[in-house]
Order: structure tokens, then C-alpha cells, then sequence
């Protein structure tokens, strides 16, 4: 792969490298809303 080019104004951003740095903070996020989604349907069925 080739280094990554520096954006310049008249290029568009790309929606995936914007996403990218956010990935962190998302993936726990969404996982601990998961776990906590299906712990919820868990004690309503029983």
C-alpha cells in the first residue's frame, strides 16, 4: 500500500478514514449497550 496522501481542500473526505479514529470509543460503546439489551430480554423471559 502507498502512503496516504495529505487532503487537500479540493478533495472529498472520506466517510470511512472519518470513521475510523472513532472506532475505539464505538465498539465498547455498543457492546456494553448489547450486553445490557440482552441481560434486559434475559430476566423478562424467565
Amino acid at each position: 500500500m502507498s502512503a496516504p496522501a495529505a487532503q487537500t481542500p479540493g478533495q472529498p473526505v472520506d466517510p470511512v478514514e472519518a470513521i475510523v479514529p472513532m472506532i475505539p470509543f464505538v465498539v465498547p460503546v455498543v457492546g456494553a449497550i448489547m450486553i445490557f439489551l440482552l441481560a434486559f430480554i434475559a430476566v423478562s423471559m424467565a
